[in-house]
């Protein structure tokens, strides 16, 4: 039986600490019906609609109305449409953005879907943590595999070649001259297949731990039309095929691999010697202090129910955590052989980093 600290009670603050809880009860929920108003084109219809009633959302999308009237009613309360005294809904523009365009670095669907992922599949955790195994990736439901690559996209198409690669030494030039790249943890391709489009002369070679993810990499390549400059291959970060690379990518990949060391290793003995391994890790302080934040919390979050476990499911199981911190970054890659390291850019979501021979 716990037993209470019997020091007088705040009841304000108790008060406050209980619709605190109320309030992330209702933003658990919100996952799902984000997810719902995803996938049944819901947000769509409303997108540049005006106010509709939920008869008229419900026409559009082919939906029964009582059900979607509901759904409205959450999206209301919550901030995520605009009510109207007359029985109508919108959604205005900032919404909309970042509800239906997934070319948007503010769109929001894909990290949702992830967390309701995560959450659908937190049973499974919670017997990890009593025993201390892992979980792999591959034994987590579509929701995390679909959500992880639409979470990230944006951020790779909105940053990636205009930013991050310019960013590095040297390594656009020779993008466009035509480089080997081989990018590794690749999931289902979309940091692949942005590079491919952007850089023709060169080639690449995406490879992922995950085989149904490779699969879909393959099909997204093919409906790219970049397919003839791309290969994809199901192998761990420490046996993909190829050397004499004259860049290496990593994107929000190495924290979850069971082995980062070993996996900067083979990065090293299969770069050209004046190669590139470019490593995008989720933003972090090396502090927890420096971590005590929103986003801070979404990724340690995220870490315990999906990173952590990863990591703990392969050899070695060195379990970085999403929220490693550059310093734990350096360390790895110096112990992997490299003698230059440094960060060459950021976002609110992620640190770009470059390490060299």
């Amino acid at each position: 039986m716990a037993i209470i600290d019997q020091a007088p009670l705040d009841a304000g603050k108790l008060e406050q600490f209980v619709f605190r809880a109320v309030d992330e009860v209702g933003a658990t929920l919100n996952a799902a019906l984000v997810v719902m108003g995803d996938r049944l084109g819901l947000y769509r219809a409303l997108a540049g609609a005006g106010a509709l009633t939920a008869g008229e959302l419900a026409r559009r999308t082919g939906t029964s109305e009582r059900y979607v009237r509901e759904w409205l009613n959450a999206q209301a309360a919550g901030g995520y449409v605009e009510y109207h005294p007359e029985g109508r809904y919108s959604l205005a523009p900032e919404q909309a953005v970042a509800l239906t365009d997934p070319d948007s670095p503010a769109f929001l669907p894909g990290f949702f879907e992830i967390a309701l992922g995560s959450v659908l599949d937190s049973p499974r955790i919670t017997d990890a943590v009593r025993s201390g195994d892992g979980v792999g990736w591959h034994e987590h439901n579509e929701h995390v595999h679909d959500g992880c690559e639409r979470f990230f996209r944006p951020g790779y198409n909105a940053n990636l070649v205009d930013a991050w690669l310019p960013a590095l030494d040297g390594v656009v030039d020779r993008l466009q001259r035509g480089a080997r790249v081989a990018d590794v943890g690749c999931g289902h391709g979309a940091s692949t297949i942005l590079m491919a489009g952007a850089f023709p002369n060169s080639t690449f070679v995406g490879s992922d731990c995950h085989a149904g993810s490779i699969e879909t990499a393959r099909r997204r390549a093919d409906e790219a039309g970049v397919a003839d400059r791309v290969r994809f291959e199901a192998a761990p970060a420490a046996a993909y095929t190829g050397d004499g690379y004259d860049l290496v990518t990593m994107f929000d990949c190495l924290h979850d691999m069971g082995d980062p060391v070993g996996a900067g290793r083979h990065v090293r003995s299969t770069l050209a010697a004046d190669g590139t391994w470019m490593i995008v890790e989720p933003a972090a302080g090396d502090r927890l202090e420096d971590n005590l934040n929103p986003i801070g919390r979404a990724y340690y979050g995220f870490s315990t129910l999906l990173c952590t476990p990863a990591s703990l499911s392969q050899d070695v199981g060195l379990a970085l955590g999403a929220q490693a911190g550059p310093a734990r970054i350096a360390e790895v890659v110096t112990e992997a052989g490299f003698a230059r390291f440094r960060r060459t850019a950021e976002t609110p979501f992620n640190h770009v980093y470059e390490a060299r021979p």
